[in-house]
């Protein structure tokens, strides 16, 4: 008897000890919040000063003021190129707002999902910003299936060819591009940075959502524990977003990666969105949570503003 009222009273102490869930449950199972809730934790905080917190605000902190982001209608149309090296013909969509006038330049390039209309949507709201986005399809033009584990060298060069064509564009008004991906497609976005060298003539900055930094034939070890050499020649400013949820092996070569990129000198930034795993930016509505719709808008936005400032120092006369 004794030890099941110690028992009990564990129990209680238990109770009262755990913490408060931040999502209440009603009595009819409806969750009492209309957002869902991740981890049972504090509310973090950021003692960082003030002046080192990149994403602070005063404007918006005291007085309310939100910058508003540029939102153009959008249209689309189907091009393709030709990369010289082997005479394979690349198709692409080539975005751009539908208002006339001249726009910067952005390369977008897909992942190893390849080009489907979850991702070309990335390159859409883009587009949306204010700028001339050229998205080639590298899988289509070489007969890959989407999603292949194995990387074909050639279609390096078939996005290289892309920047070719897309700087040549009468619309574009940037004698450079920045590059924009995500997954494998940053892989190839860097490849066109260092191994075509388009750092010096054709590129201003690097854009990437929780970029494959690594080869994709390389062996696990390196996929897991290292990351591309190329990345240590990326001297490109640089921003890249992941979620705190992204997969163990990306996230440890990124994080690596950027902290040796820092100690280096370089203009990186690394932004990490909390609650969100890999894919925030295009998981389908049936799955999308809160926290997937915050962090792509805020990154949509920041990566925007970060092209921007960095194309308009390569503005044709």
């Amino acid at each position: 008897m004794m030890g099941i009222r110690l028992a009990v009273v564990a129990l209680v102490a238990l109770a009262l000890s755990a913490p408060v869930m931040a999502q209440d449950i009603t009595p009819n199972g409806l969750s009492a919040s209309d957002t869902a809730v991740g981890r049972l934790l504090d509310a973090p905080v950021n003692t960082l000063p003030v002046k080192d917190k990149w994403w602070w605000n005063d404007e918006w902190y005291d007085d309310g003021v939100l910058g508003t982001p540029a939102n153009h209608e959008v249209v689309e149309k189907q091009v393709s190129y030709t990369n010289p090296a082997d005479d394979t013909e690349v198709a692409a969509v080539l975005l751009r707002p539908k208002a006339g006038g001249k726009y910067p330049a952005v390369l977008f390039q897909h992942g190893r999902r390849g080009l489907d209309e979850f991702v070309k949507r990335l390159a859409r709201r883009m587009a949306a910003r204010g700028f001339i986005v050229l998205a080639p399809d590298v899988y289509g033009a070489r007969f890959i299936e989407e999603r292949p584990i194995e990387h074909l060298d050639e279609t390096e060069g078939d996005v290289n060819a892309g920047l070719d064509f897309l700087l040549a564009q009468p619309d574009v008004s940037t004698s450079r591009a920045c590059v924009y991906s995500h997954t494998r497609g940053g892989f190839y976005a860097l490849r066109v940075a260092v191994k075509f060298a388009r750092q010096a003539d054709a590129l201003a900055c690097y854009v990437s959502f929780y970029p494959h930094w690594q080869h994709p034939a390389a062996p696990e070890p390196m996929q897991v524990y290292r990351y591309s050499a190329d990345v240590d020649q990326l001297e490109l400013p640089t921003m890249v977003f992941i979620g705190e949820y992204e997969q163990y092996q990306r996230r440890r070569s990124i994080e690596t990666a950027v902290r040796f990129m820092k100690q280096a000198g370089r203009d990186v930034r690394l932004v990490i969105y909390p609650g969100v795993g890999r894919g925030f930016d295009f998981r389908p509505p049936n799955v999308r949570t809160f926290a997937d719709d915050l962090a792509t808008k805020d990154s949509n936005v920041r990566a925007a503003a970060f092209m921007l400032k960095h194309l308009k120092q390569w503005a044709k006369p």
